[in-house]
């Protein structure tokens, strides 16, 4: 049975999208990963369109993804939860029952991946590679 992961930021429509689709490429069947935000205000929402750009120059196609906000069901499916940043953690943590309170951790190892909205192409591009 593939490992599932639940990858998370605040409103799903840059980061734990692109993160999603760069997980399913390196795991292969062996892996199943999905996506979330903590809010749903960019509920089904199509990807900002610089993280489409991004995601495009490194061989990934985001124009399919819409932007979901995490249900207790997400939390439940997933065997680990991976957030984008500490603050997506902090609220992750918060809204983990016991039996998913130790899934949750940092995508990348003690570091967070900024936030690129709001900012130039180029903090897309680099939030992409990182």
């Amino acid at each position: 049975m593939p490992r599932k992961l639940l990858t998370v930021c605040l409103g799903n429509l840059c980061r734990s999208p692109f993160a999603q689709a760069a997980l399913t490429h390196r795991g292969g069947a062996d892996l199943t990963v999905r996506s979330a935000g903590l809010i749903g205000k960019w509920q089904d929402q199509p990807t900002n369109p610089s993280m489409v750009k991004a995601a495009r120059r490194l061989g990934f196609d985001l124009t399919q993804h819409r932007g979901q906000q995490i249900t207790l069901g997400m939390l439940d499916w997933a065997d680990e939860i991976l957030a984008m940043d500490t603050a997506v953690l902090g609220t992750l943590r918060v809204l983990c029952d016991e039996k998913n309170a130790h899934k949750p951790r940092l995508y990348l190892p003690d570091e967070d991946v900024p936030d690129p909205m709001g900012q130039d192409q180029d903090a897309f591009n680099a939030c992409a590679v990182l």
